[in-house]
């Protein structure tokens, strides 16, 4: 159909460019029109052609029109301007032709800017516009930030000590970890990558929830069916974290349409490196929520580096905010690394995700001050000064402390104390982890995937010498 009502639009443009045309030589008839089909065009009005042109165009249009086009009043019914310089009324508005041929350029001449609000001093910046924070809410961001950091450090010395297999940290990260989780909501549904925790610890996940899961004992809501790190909680609303990369963006565009569907006042959010931006998933899972309009946050943790893979080497975009547009996506650059940017930025974009039902992409620069995992040794492909540099300079916490500091809300004295308990309280935690008596039943293997479990599982139960009867129990 969509055939059809382009070979009659074609037609249009032909007879008038015909009628400008000088008559044949010797005849009174004016230069035949020229089609781009053979079929010829349904009558004006028929409903062949109304129901192609609605099947045809898209629902949210481009937010600008091309210049021919924008000057016109009125949408002609045949869908091209009555103009020297013609349009066609395409999916998504108007779109003016032009005689010059013009290649759009490979990148912009300015790189987009990047939204901040403290200054590396953590001063705020005059004439910052941010989202106000009471002081109850920001000294629970600042004391979740430093709980982290020290969760990380333990965990980190507790992996090279032998005592559990491996471990990664978000040292650097904290503040997109902490800010972004104090932004949303308990209903909205967090899809994590791996370097997320700070949203969970945030969301109410315990120390001791966490310990069990690193030393996969029988409290480990997975079951040590998980590497360590793997956390997941049903009751937080918090997928479970998977290894596979940029897996989980389709999968949180499918829970935001879900609740968009049920009419729920929430979003879903996924997060994800600069590396993930390069997996086929990433492109597709942008024009799935595009398309379905799903109130979904993509929050892409640009650090510099995927492992050992700088972004020099993986894109030539300016970084990734930019390719939301290509996809019809509004979107921010945010500076990764101060709290009140990424807090502002995270509450405008749910609210705009929930009330206009689209999706929002947010780009935090920031940097891996760790190596990547337990398993690498990041000196081995960056200098050691630049990343000395960011963990002092441009360090995330110290930043939002001085904030803090400055509105007369924390002390010295205050931080000694905090920092002394959570390290005792985590101390604690992974010693009760540790000596958990047993782990879990080697039964556990054939649960929590089917209803009722399948006859070719059962016969291994048995071959095995289980008999276990229970059905599927999903962890908390």
């Amino acid at each position: 159909m969509a055939a059809l009502w382009l070979a009659r639009a074609s037609s249009q443009l032909a007879r008038r460019a015909a009628r400008r045309l000088p008559a044949r030589h010797g005849s009174g008839e004016p230069t035949s029109p020229w089609f781009l089909g053979v079929v010829p065009p349904p009558a004006l009005g028929s409903p062949a052609v109304e129901k192609s042109r609605r099947g045809f165009c898209s629902v949210r249009r481009f937010a600008g029109e091309s210049s021919a086009a924008a000057a016109v009043d009125e949408e002609p019914e045949n869908g091209f301007v009555a103009s020297d310089q013609q349009a066609v009324d395409f999916p998504g508005g108007k779109v003016s032709f032009v005689a010059e041929m013009n290649f759009l350029p490979d990148s912009m001449k300015e790189r987009i800017n990047c939204y901040r609000v403290l200054d590396d001093d953590g001063r705020t910046i005059s004439g910052s516009r941010f989202q106000e924070v009471s002081k109850e809410l920001a000294l629970k961001m600042y004391t979740e930030m430093v709980t982290l950091q020290i969760m990380d450090t333990i965990f980190y010395e507790a992996q090279r000590q032998g005592r559990i297999s491996f471990y990664l940290t978000s040292n650097g990260e904290e503040a997109i970890n902490i800010a972004s989780a104090a932004a949303l909501g308990m209903d909205d549904i967090v899809l994590p990558q791996y370097r997320e925790p700070g949203v969970l610890l945030w969301r109410g996940f315990t120390l001791q929830e966490f310990a069990n899961q690193c030393f996969g004992n029988k409290l480990d809501y997975g079951k040590g069916r998980q590497m360590p790190i793997h956390y997941g909680s049903n009751r937080l609303n918090y997928f479970t974290v998977s290894s596979p990369i940029a897996t989980q963006l389709p999968h949180a565009v499918g829970a935001a349409y879900s609740l968009k569907m049920d009419k729920k006042d929430a979003c879903a959010i996924t997060y994800f490196g600069d590396g993930g931006t390069s997996e086929g998933d990433f492109h597709a899972a942008l024009n799935f929520a595009a398309v379905m309009e799903a109130p979904v946050i993509f929050f892409c943790r640009n650090n510099g580096w995927a492992i050992s893979t700088p972004t020099t080497e993986q894109f030539r975009s300016d970084g990734v905010v930019i390719r939301g547009q290509a996809y019809g996506i509004r979107g921010i650059r945010v500076d990764g690394n101060d709290a009140l940017a990424v807090y502002s930025a995270v509450h405008a974009a749910r609210e705009m995700a929930i009330t206009e039902g689209r999706p929002i992409l947010v780009e935090a620069l920031t940097y891996r001050v760790g190596h990547h995992s337990t398993s690498d040794d990041s000196t081995k492909y960056r200098p050691v000064d630049e990343i000395e540099h960011w963990r002092t300079e441009r360090d995330p916490i110290s930043r939002y402390r001085k904030w803090v500091q400055g509105n007369d809300w924390w002390s010295d004295a205050e931080e000694s104390e905090l920092r002394s308990r959570v390290r005792k309280e985590l101390l604690q935690a992974i010693q009760a982890a540790e000596r958990m008596p047993k782990k879990p039943p080697v039964t556990e293997l054939f649960t929590d995937v089917y209803d009722k479990i399948p006859s070719n599982l059962r016969e291994q139960e048995q071959f095995h010498g289980y008999n276990h009867e229970a059905p599927c129990r999903l962890p908390n």
